[in-house]
């Protein structure tokens, strides 16, 4: 059983839908697998909470087809029901004809889709906005409608009846209006569960008056293909290699199969808190991911025995691997309007923040000669999304990076690179058109001290 939730339009609510499907087909004993088209992190977190399942992300940009589809099948075969949320809108995408639109991802995968509608401010016009997009492409497949942010009984049953005048769609759910189904929003997105000591709370709230308010029974019994299961093949390389990862309410993004590849290639990983430890775990790696430091700037700058320590394994030639919020972190100081915060200042250079996005999508890159690493493809194709720029560069730096298309650091060049350092405001993945993982391993085997 697996089903694709989109909606006509982003802002639409489906997020807070799919968390609430996924915690109520949960409390039923059936496990789920959640799933994320494109490059995001933060609903990836989200659903990984209501789920209890790591989320995966889907996305046609750096993925190949039949990459896409060997995830997808690899994870659904092994649960009772998985659940791909959709962003944008059902027909957006990069391409005006398509290719790579959520309609695209639910026909690749043959899946139904439950559309989402943000129902505020309309009655009778519903109809032709669904109908519109159930007869746009006849090859997509819309199961049925949930509708949202619905006023009251008098508004439901306008909508209700416009839908069962004019379509053959099946109406799934009407969810009422509440303030109980409101997540803080920053920048494009939710608030990060990692940040938010109150996320599982929410989760059973959105639950609750899920399974309230939709017909769960409707969603379980659509009929979409199971995916065979079969015996997964885990090649596991044995080595003695501990890689450190920052994850807390400052850094959390990060893809689910990077730390898969990490343990595939018999990485132990570790785990550390930035705001709490104080030293970093004995490790032969270090891997800072993204994240929102410039949320927790007292308590990173005031940890001042893990900024120093940090700092002197760099300098002692620990390899590392930083991507934007780690990249800021390892920054001489975070300037906000509100002041100066000091931070790791192994990077000659001072991250300020900025009201609108510096970086903001899909980016391309080409590695240069200084690279640090071996075996790097000729062109990465990877994403961006910061709220920073970097300042007072020390004119010496040296980049990885030359960019195609996107920002990273200054329009030109990303990749920063210090001893056994790369930091890159660009979210790398882990896919067959870039290894970054496997050749982030073999660095550490050949320059950490302790192999």
């Amino acid at each position: 059983m697996s089903v694709f939730l989109s909606a006509a339009h982003k802002s639409s609510g489906k997020t807070v839908v799919s968390l609430g499907i996924c915690g109520a087909i949960s409390q039923l004993n059936l496990t789920v697998q959640p799933f994320k088209k494109g490059p995001d992190y933060i609903d990836p977190i989200w659903l990984s909470q209501a789920s209890d399942k790591s989320c995966y992300n889907l996305d046609f940009y750096n993925m190949s087809e039949a990459e896409i589809i060997e995830l997808y099948r690899s994870k659904d075969s092994l649960v009772d029901f998985s659940l791909i949320e959709g962003n944008k809108g059902l027909y957006d995408g990069m391409n005006v004809t398509g290719g790579d639109a959520n309609a695209d991802l639910a026909k690749l995968l043959n899946l139904p889709v439950i559309m989402v509608v943000d129902s505020t401010g309309i009655t009778r016009g519903v109809a032709p906005l669904v109908k519109g997009y159930q007869d746009f492409d006849s090859d997509v497949v819309i199961a049925g409608v949930i509708l949202n942010k619905v006023a009251g009984d008098r508004h439901e049953s306008k909508l209700i009846q416009a839908i069962e005048h004019y379509t053959d769609l099946d109406i799934i759910g009407s969810i009422r209006r509440s303030t109980e189904l409101i997540i803080d929003e920053r920048h494009l997105g939710l608030m990060p569960a990692n940040e938010t000591p109150q996320s599982q709370q929410f989760i059973n709230t959105a639950s609750r008056i899920i399974a309230d308010q939709v017909d769960i029974d409707k969603i379980l019994n659509l009929q979409a293909p199971k995916s065979k299961a079969k015996k997964e093949i885990i090649n596991i390389v044995s080595t003695k290699l501990t890689v450190a990862i920052a994850k807390d309410s400052s850094f959390g993004f990060y893809y689910q199969d990077d730390l898969d590849q990490f343990k595939q290639l018999g990485v132990n990983i570790t785990y550390f808190d930035s705001l709490k430890d104080q030293h970093l775990p004995d490790c032969d790696g270090l891997f800072i991911g993204g994240g929102f430091p410039e949320m927790q700037l007292d308590k990173l700058s005031g940890n001042t025995l893990l900024l120093s320590d940090i700092k002197n394994k760099i300098e002692q030639g620990l390899p590392t691997y930083a991507e934007c919020g780690g990249l800021m972190y390892l920054t001489s100081q975070i300037i906000t309007k509100d002041g100066c915060y000091p931070m790791v200042g192994v990077i000659d250079a001072d991250t300020r923040m900025t009201p609108k996005p510096i970086g903001r999508g899909y980016v391309q890159l080409a590695p240069n000669d200084n690279h640090p690493w071996s075996g790097v493809s000729e062109c990465i194709k990877a994403h961006e999304f910061h709220y920073s720029k970097l300042e007072n560069i020390d004119t010496n730096t040296r980049y990885a990076f030359e960019v195609l298309r996107g920002v990273g650091v200054d329009n030109k060049r990303d990749g920063i690179i210090k001893y056994n350092l790369l930091a890159s405001y660009t979210h790398l993945r882990n896919l067959a058109g870039n290894q970054w993982v496997v050749q982030f391993v073999d660095f550490i085997k050949t320059n950490s001290k302790t192999t």
